[in-house]
């Protein structure tokens, strides 16, 4: 008995790779709307068994399988490795009395497959990439119609595989362009507009819950100077940082922008003013102990913070609060720097 031999691969074995990784399909949930696709061609085909086959380097990988659980197989062991060989698919009805596929062991042990039908996945670019295929534990041979409404439902899957990626991409883009809308693109914090907002929404909260709200007001103390001596880029760098510093030692449910400038203000939900200065102090004393490299050299950096807080009540607004937290931050900078003052609870 013989062995069954391996598959050649494809001349544009490596372009079609590509194609095929270009789609993000390998290795995604399940999605009905390709599980009805294999449905119908084992349904149209009058066959137990239905897949929709992506052809890897190593592996033919199913998005979708009707009649088996198998998710994957060797690639020199499944039929739609020779499918991609040909132009438009494949279409065996006897497997045992052919020498491609007379061997395999889908053929000679179980599940015995007898026939086989594939047609093929074909790109935009022309690139072979998989199989709608259909097959049977029985010897048969499927009438052209078969033949052609397997075809059209393959294009119907490549159809369905290139929908898919775009609204990937079409998410992937919003989602760039919604960060783009809420964050500051140097320190990575919120943006004044997106601040403001989420100020708003903690007052209202606030408001609804009746618990405390602190804000803190921090600035870069003689941040002029560093650009003077360094340069913008070496100013601009030690803002990215101060914003990663802040992002890393805030709560999950903090919040910090950039109102203006060098200015960060600081959003701490239920938080009393005596603990919201306490954070404040703690994050002064970090800050005046890191280091920002730049290509000159690591510049060190301090920040003068202004902390207030809100009690809940008809009368809370954000206007107040950011007011009072600047007055606090200025009275910080006045009586020398690098320092926390808070001011009264509003």
């Amino acid at each position: 008995m013989s062995s069954h031999p391996s598959i050649p691969r494809p001349e544009d074995e490596a372009a079609r790779l590509e194609a095929l990784r270009r789609y993000g399909t390998l290795d995604s949930a399940a999605d009905p709307d390709f599980d009805f696709l294999a449905e119908m061609a084992a349904v149209v085909c009058d066959v137990p068994y239905a897949f929709i086959s992506l052809v890897d380097a190593d592996r033919v990988w199913f998005k979708s399988a009707f009649g088996t659980q198998a998710q994957q197989m060797p690639r020199d062991d499944d039929y739609c490795s020779w499918a991609i060989l040909e132009d438009r698919g494949l279409h065996i009805p006897n497997l045992t009395a052919d020498a491609r596929t007379a061997y395999s062991p889908l053929t000679i042990s179980e599940p015995h497959y007898q026939m086989y039908c594939g047609a093929n996945l074909i790109t935009s670019d022309g690139y072979r990439i998989g199989t709608l295929c259909v097959m049977d534990t029985q010897m048969r041979a499927l009438s052209g119609q078969q033949v052609r409404l397997l075809t059209r439902l393959a294009s119907q899957v490549m159809a369905l595989i290139e929908l898919r990626a775009k609204d990937r991409e079409l998410s992937a883009a919003l989602s760039v362009m919604q960060k783009l809308a809420t964050y500051d693109d140097l320190t990575g914090l919120l943006n004044r507009r997106a601040l403001l907002a989420r100020l708003q929404e903690e007052v209202d909260r606030a408001r609804r819950i009746v618990h405390p709200l602190s804000i803190i007001m921090l600035d870069l103390d003689h941040f002029k100077q560093i650009n003077d001596s360094h340069g913008h880029l070496a100013g601009d760098v030690v803002l990215h940082g101060v914003g990663k510093f802040l992002r890393e030692r805030l709560r999950v449910t903090d919040s910090a922008g950039r109102y203006g400038g060098e200015e960060i203000c600081l959003i701490l939900p239920g938080t009393s003013l005596d603990d919201a200065t306490a954070v404040a102090e703690k994050l002064r004393q970090a800050l005046a102990t890191a280091e920002f490299v730049t290509s000159g050299g690591s510049i060190a950096a301090t920040a003068s913070f202004g902390v207030v807080a809100g009690q809940p009540g008809p009368n809370l607004n954000p206007g107040d609060l950011l007011a009072a937290a600047d007055d606090a931050m200025y009275s910080a900078k006045k009586n020398g720097r690098n320092r926390v003052e808070a001011g009264e609870e509003i």
